[in-house]
């Protein structure tokens, strides 16, 4: 009985391990491993375009996004701090050379008008000299104007005007800034650094900060490092105007044999290849195959044509950049390969870990084998 069961733990085994090797296919894997995805290319019997990346390639995608503002926010000029806004409260002083004058009465040379506020439609109202428009004016300008107006009613009256507590001229900043609110536009704080300054800066890293300027019906952004690196980014302000700085919203999904499997944010306003790898931990580097790194987007039609090579394209082309790590310049490459928004970054395995875990699937499968084998020799003997 015992010789007998010994006669079939071989075959047996044998038939476990040639099951094993038939479905050799089928072990545990990241994803796809090169040769499957160049079959998947147009050449042979897929839709992408599969190309390896060079010079050329390189430069026909180096391709990010332009922010700065449009002309009608770089040519607003800087506003005047003594501009009269609606919402201003002014003082008025008119002093008069008579005894019983209009305004100044009895045994007084002087009268003392507080608190006058310019009202929504830019106006103020003086006794006797009517109303009075105060918003785009100076004090200056407007105490001119209500002396001419007087005179004409009194002799040589002398006019003053100030401008009190209160300033009509504000904007908001919402969003990723240490002081969110509602601040006035004076002298220190008539353009957008120097606003966003006085409200404590932004609360984010500075690399991927994004602001936001809503005049009106119109907007436009600019990168929050470009308001010191281009001095015409760093615009006058207009009362009403709205500032909303948020973070870059970009990203990329990493996936494969790389240190860290997830979407990405962008961490810099340019990301390359070996910038996009280092930000996920780099390559595994006990199953990564760095002759297959590889770059998958949908690239416009005018992007694809040049890298292809043709004019004949429309539309978006599925595109698969490949990057061999392993080439002289391969690092090189990676580090001039610009990554963009939704871009996927895939790394193969080697083949060395697909034949690593057929072994182990093979020794551990021999071992249950021996073990049943053995187990089956003692019940025998046993019994």
């Amino acid at each position: 009985m015992k010789s007998q069961n010994n006669r079939w733990a071989k075959p047996v085994a044998l038939i476990m391990v040639a099951a094993i090797v038939a479905s050799c296919g089928t072990l545990p894997r990241v994803g796809p491993n090169k040769r499957e995805i160049y079959e998947g290319s147009v050449q042979r019997s897929g839709d992408a375009y599969v190309v390896s990346v060079n010079d050329r390639v390189t430069r026909a995608t180096a391709i990010q996004p332009a922010l700065g503002f449009t002309d009608d926010f770089k040519n607003a000029g800087i506003v005047g701090s003594d501009t009269i806004r609606p919402g201003d409260t002014l003082g008025i002083t008119v002093w008069e050379n008579v005894d019983d004058g209009l305004l100044v009465g009895q045994g007084q040379n002087a009268a003392i008008l507080e608190e006058v506020q310019v009202d929504g439609a830019g106006f103020i109202f003086i006794p006797y000299a009517g109303r009075v428009r105060a918003s785009g004016n100076t004090p200056e300008a407007i105490r001119r104007v209500i002396t001419s107006k007087l005179d004409e009613q009194t002799p040589d009256p002398q006019v003053e005007v100030r401008r009190l507590a209160g300033n009509g001229a504000t904007v908001s900043l919402i969003g990723a800034v240490t002081g969110q609110g509602v601040y006035p536009i004076e002298r220190p704080t008539r353009t957008l650094s120097t606003m966003l300054a006085a409200a404590g800066g932004v609360a984010i890293q500075p690399e991927i900060a994004q602001i936001t300027v809503i005049r009106g019906e119109k907007r436009s952004k600019v990168w929050f490092q470009d308001l010191f690196k281009y001095p015409d980014f760093d615009i006058a302000l207009r009362g009403g105007d709205r500032i909303l700085v948020e973070e870059d919203t970009r990203s990329f999904t990493a996936l494969g044999a790389t240190g860290g499997q997830a979407q990405v944010q962008f961490e810099s306003q340019t990301l390359s290849a070996i910038e996009a790898i280092a930000q996920v931990g780099g390559l595994q580097s006990n199953s990564a195959d760095p002759t297959g790194v590889f770059i998958m987007r949908n690239e416009p039609a005018d992007i694809a044509n040049m890298v292809l090579g043709r004019t004949d394209l429309i539309g978006a082309q599925r595109m698969v950049y490949v990057l061999d790590l392993t080439q002289p310049n391969g690092m090189f490459m990676a580090r001039d390969f610009s990554v963009r928004d939704d871009d996927t970054l895939y790394v193969t395995e080697a083949p060395f870990a697909q034949w690593s875990k057929v072994i182990g699937a093979l020794t551990g499968t021999l071992g249950a084998v021996g073990s049943l084998s053995t187990a089956s020799s003692t019940l025998s003997g046993d019994l």
